[in-house]
């Protein structure tokens, strides 16, 4: 108990503050509030206690999701292996591609055919029984700390869904679980919210209100009409919603992702998105882990523009969020993919290159979600470029309706009214992979698989921490037949969310198959970046100005440096070969690229000219 009454005592005085601020000097809510963080602290078993001790004993200069080591994959437990069970029999797999963070989409409880994926949750206590039970989920979570894995899970905060407890009492007019959410008597008060709220699937799920008929009231539904917004304005529902994710921690998941972070505060007159008090919230959360759980991480799920994600991070000495998303970098990389043309991605990259390096993002080239098309096109201005016609040119090229494409993707949540739409498919098939193999054209393959292994090599050239959605590592190809199901046909995300091809998988040891050929690049670039330094998180890091033609601009350089070691790397978005001339005049080793081998580790280079094939990269290393 002196452990928990130790760490309480250093974050005591602003919990406090933030949450009387919050709560109207709410004394009783705010008591039973310290008392739930020590009944869970209490419940925390003593290995967990033990990997929180592990994972809080370095410095942190050298916290261990910050360093050069960490690397992601995210499934759906059913697709990859059917339940909890058959992950833990398949964490070989992930281990010896060099896995060691692991996210695994919703597994809670929820209503078939009305959980958008899992994302509806009618009990945050109980695994959902087609893949297995809580045991289960302690059992893998202790097989994947054995194995120095750490768990991630989605921790729904924004909303139940309509047949939680909480909802079905507040059908049967029991007014504090109607506190609980937002209900209305009549729609005059959401009507007036509607005004300045926007609407997240206007074409999917439009409004942002629903007529519960059981009750006889409005009540407020931002995502799905079976998905209920949950009043963080009563302290109820944030206590009972942060036991509700200790318990998740103290089932041993390392990583909370805070899904749907920005919405959790709603105010009339405002975007109901991204209010002050949200980070208020998320604050008070990162306080409760550092007292109960302090192993584990907080990362937030803010798609959004960097100005409107960055302060997720909160500050160095009042930090929220460990992780964020780097969304927009994902979008502007597939930019980059249909304009050939790097100068946004350059753009964006030096804005998020100047941030505090104390900040770690998750990089990734696809999740479970569709890619929006959320650039910055003030700066595309410049060169004549629009944005309406600019993501119709963009959802055009990654459908195959432009020449030379050959990337094969679908629409998804298309507002023609608006003229958006947002994209889904496999990385393979929007690299080319799936047409080059239809056409049986060996020229198409080529470029396609180059371009996918380039991709992933990017990714691994950024600090934070790389993530590969499954699948990715064999060039898995879009999974059509989510089209034959009635409960998923209208939602095109089915379409990369297929089931993982184990008996592809079989194919991943063989170098002359697509699937050997990818999974054989990345766990190299993989092994490589785990070897040096010079990709730990605290990393200088800088794009490199190049001498090229002015007319040209397919290559992309970035540079690092940290504690002695220099990187260089190039990324040639053409699919035809490219001359790149810089500023270097010292000697450098290659220790990766599109061609590498085993020769080319004993050749010392000047890169002050050379040529780099198209859809490929190279990095150069230098020792001072």
């Amino acid at each position: 108990m002196n452990e928990f009454k130790s760490r309480l005592s250093v974050c005591y005085d602003e919990m406090k503050w933030l949450y009387m601020e919050l709560y109207n000097n709410d004394e009783q809510a705010f008591d039973y509030f310290i008392y739930m963080l020590e009944e869970y602290y209490k419940s925390r078993s003593s290995e967990l206690k033990a990997w929180d001790k592990k994972r809080t004993s370095r410095s942190k200069k050298s916290s261990w999701y910050k360093d050069n080591k960490c690397f992601g994959m995210l499934a759906y437990a059913d697709c990859f292996a059917d339940t909890l069970s058959g992950v833990r029999s398949h964490l070989s797999y992930i281990k010896e591609l060099g896995v060691n963070y692991l996210h695994l989409m919703p597994i809670l409880k929820s209503p078939v055919g009305r959980s958008d994926g899992g994302y509806a949750v009618s009990d945050f206590r109980c695994i959902d029984e087609h893949l297995g039970t809580i045991d289960d989920l302690e059992a893998l979570s202790n097989d994947c700390h054995r194995e120095n894995i750490s768990l991630c899970l989605d921790f729904v905060m924004n909303h139940t869904s309509e047949d939680h407890e909480w909802a079905i009492r507040a059908k049967k007019g029991e007014r504090e679980y109607q506190d609980r959410y937002f209900f209305f008597d009549n729609w005059n008060i959401p009507n007036e919210f509607s005004k300045t709220m926007p609407e997240v699937f206007p074409t999917t799920a439009p409004g942002n209100f629903t007529w519960c008929e059981e009750a006889g009231k409005v009540v407020m539904t931002t995502f799905y009409p079976y998905q209920w917004d949950l009043n963080y304005k009563n302290p109820v529902v944030f206590n009972d919603m942060t036991a509700n994710m200790l318990f998740m921690c103290n089932c041993g998941v390392d990583i909370i992702r805070l899904d749907a972070t920005p919405y959790i505060w709603k105010t009339l007159g405002t975007k109901c998105r991204n209010l002050p008090q949200v980070h208020s919230l998320v604050r008070l959360m990162h306080m409760a882990c550092d007292i109960v759980c302090p192993g584990t991480l907080l990362l937030g799920e803010v798609v959004m523009e960097p100005k409107e994600v960055v302060p997720y991070f909160g500050s160095i000495e009042r930090p929220e969020c460990h992780l964020l998303y780097n969304v927009t970098t994902m979008a502007s990389i597939w930019h980059t993919v249909a304009t050939k043309d790097v100068r946004l991605l350059a753009d964006q990259l030096s804005k998020v290159f100047s941030l505090p390096k104390e900040y770690v993002f998750l990089n990734y080239l696809r999740c479970h979600d569709d890619i929006g098309w959320g650039l910055d096109y003030a700066f595309l201005k410049q060169f004549g470029i629009e944005e309406i016609p600019h993501k119709k040119f963009l959802n055009d090229y990654f459908r195959n309706y432009i020449f030379e494409s050959g990337s094969r993707g679908e629409l998804y949540n298309d507002d023609k009214r608006l003229g958006d739409a947002r994209l889904c498919g496999t990385t393979a098939s929007l690299c080319g992979i799936e047409e080059g193999e239809n056409k049986n054209n060996p020229e198409l393959l080529r470029f396609g698989i180059t371009l996918d292994i380039m991709l992933h090599a990017f990714l691994f050239t950024l600090s934070g921490i790389p993530i590969l959605y499954s699948g990715d590592e064999i060039g898995q190809l879009n999974d059509y037949s989510y089209k034959d199901d009635p409960l998923k046909r209208q939602d095109s995300r089915y379409l990369h969310r297929g089931k993982f091809d184990w008996k592809s998988a079989g194919n991943r040891k063989n170098k002359n198959t697509r699937e050997g050929s990818i999974y054989f690049a990345i766990k190299e670039i993989e092994k490589t970046r785990s070897k040096h330094k010079v990709f730990m998180n605290e990393a200088d890091t800088w794009i490199i100005t190049l001498n090229t033609d002015s007319d040209d601009h397919s290559v992309l350089g970035i540079g690092r440096y940290y504690d002695g070691e220099k990187l260089l790397a190039f990324f040639n978005f053409s699919r035809n070969a490219r001359m790149v001339y810089t500023s270097e005049n010292d000697l450098y080793k290659e220790i990766a690229s599109s061609s590498h081998t085993e020769s080319s580790k004993e050749n010392l280079i000047c890169p002050d000219s050379f040529l780099l094939p198209g859809n490929s990269f190279i990095w150069f290393l230098m020792k001072y």
